[in-house]
């Protein structure tokens, strides 16, 4: 067999085991990451596997490129609506709490492990955010719901907070190789990342939305090319000038997940799909970095760090940027232990080995150690913890019915989709009764696994999934017809 032919069985092979694990962390509620990163480090070389694999720069590469792509499908999902609601707490979190949580466990680095004082605080830096990929998977696919406010807050500051902790690690490695000094020079290097970032991921956001809205291509598969190329060029061009990538392509993922473009649907449904790949495959490379024997060689030290990370750093840095902002003491108790660790923390742990570092092994070896300690503990427990805490809130079942259109042009018009809820407007009418407004048509009504075709003496009952055409502009009020409840009698 050719290399590639081989590479390729590989590959197949373990993507295709990727997903299966996926079904075994939704019915037994271990993280994902536990299980990708178990089944790269099965695949190793000290695994069934005995794939050798020791190539740091190629691993850092695939997991910035990875993390990119998870970072837009996660600003596709994030709403205008939730950041204006957590949009100061997160900021605050992913700066000041990312510098807090460093100090306090890159302190207890050197402490623990006898390191110079940079080289513990780079461990810090390295562990000091919350992961995006690991957030998103836990609040999205985990079951279960927290409070609006809470969990907007938790999901932009593990998308936002990458660039502090990228800042912090690289400015600690300028800083031990002598190419800047403290003040000015690393000040500088912040700003960059920041500023530059958030211009460019804003600004390309915009034009991906002016281009996607005005090319008229032929072709709809072509669209969500577009959009990744766009996202690809974005976090390029920011890194290109010293801004950060990663925040650059949140934006940019946020400003287009927000605005109207041709062919949305099938565009989101496909970066879906590719963060999911990209999370399987940059969870496998990471695990097949790992050598299990050198982990056990650290592994009470590693635990000591990771309990001053999980039990006093994070909610130190929890409490002073979350308590001006009047949160409940439950809530910042929830974010606390909400603090997630993942792939950026072992992707950087990358860095100090290009840079051949001392201690650099070790600083790998102790990162990755604490980010399973942290999937297991912290991932697994959370909706459990949430429960605890009396802030789970219930979920929203998956509708019965999903109604797709693919337009390759604008239309004059909207698609909504309503579950009927127990005591709103609508339970228990009939479609004649409604009020509907003039340009409102009901298409169709799921009812478990029925279709029925609306008609005037159709009764809507909870639960029944109604779609409803609306011509532009004719849609005010259908909220509360569909969703609010009904006044009470006198």
């Amino acid at each position: 067999m050719f290399w590639i032919e081989e590479a390729m069985l590989v590959a197949g092979t373990l993507l295709l085991l990727g997903v299966i694990t996926s079904k075994i962390s939704a019915r037994y509620g271990v993280p994902m990451l536990v299980l990708f990163l178990g089944l790269g480090m099965l695949a190793g070389s000290e695994g069934f596997g005995g794939i050798e694999f020791e190539d740091y720069e190629l691993a850092h590469a695939v997991g910035s490129l990875a993390l990119a792509i998870i970072l837009f499908d996660g600003g596709l999902g994030t709403t205008f609506a939730s950041i204006s609601t957590a949009w100061k707490p997160s900021l605050v979190l992913a700066t000041l709490g990312v510098l807090i949580t460093s100090l306090a466990t890159g302190l207890a680095a050197c402490w623990i492990l006898g390191l110079p004082l940079l080289n513990g605080l780079l461990l810090g830096s390295i562990v000091g955010s919350t992961d995006a990929a690991a957030v998103f998977s836990v609040l999205r696919t985990g079951g279960f719901a927290l409070p609006a406010k809470l969990s907007s807050t938790l999901e932009i500051e593990s998308g936002s907070n990458d660039p502090m902790a990228i800042f912090l690690t690289v400015g600690l490695i300028e800083l031990l190789t002598h190419e800047v000094g403290w003040g000015g020079s690393l000040i500088l290097l912040f700003v960059k990342q920041m500023v530059l970032g958030g211009m460019i991921g804003i600004a390309f956001g915009y034009i991906a939305v002016w281009i996607t809205n005005r090319l008229n291509l032929n072709t709809a598969g072509l669209y969500p090319l577009l959009t990744t190329g766009m996202a690809l060029l974005t976090f390029g061009l920011a890194a290109h000038f010293g801004g950060s990538g990663f925040l650059a392509v949140y934006l940019a993922g946020i400003v287009i997940g927000n605005n109207r473009v041709v062919f949305k649907k099938g565009t989101l449904l496909f970066h879906n799909a590719l963060a999911w790949l990209a999370q399987i495959a940059m969870f496998i490379v990471l695990g097949l970095l790992c050598f299990p024997s050198e982990l056990l060689a650290v592994k009470w030290q590693a635990l000591g760090i990771a309990v001053v990370l999980i039990f006093v750093a994070r909610p130190i840095a929890v409490v002073v940027c979350m308590l001006p902002f009047r949160f409940r003491w439950n809530e910042m108790a929830l974010a606390s232990w909400g603090g997630l660790k993942g792939a950026v923390p072992i992707t950087l742990a990358t860095f100090p080995l290009l840079f051949h570092l001392d201690e650099a092994q070790l600083i790998f070896d102790v990162v990755f150690f604490v980010v399973v300690v942290s999937a297991l503990v912290q991932g697994w427990s959370l909706p459990w913890v949430a429960r605890k805490l009396n802030l789970d809130e219930p979920i929203q079942g998956s509708p019965p019915v999903q109604l797709e259109i693919h337009s390759l042009r604008h239309v004059d018009g909207d698609i909504l989709d309503y579950t009927i809820e127990p005591g709103s407007l609508a339970d228990g009418r009939k479609v004649s009764e409604l009020g509907l407004p003039e340009g409102v048509t009901i298409a169709l009504i799921a009812r478990n696994d029925a279709f029925i075709p609306p008609r005037g003496a159709t009764t809507i009952s909870p639960g029944d999934h109604v779609i409803v055409v609306v011509k532009s502009g004719a849609g005010e009020g259908l909220d509360a017809i569909f969703c609010q409840a009904a006044p009470l009698d006198n």
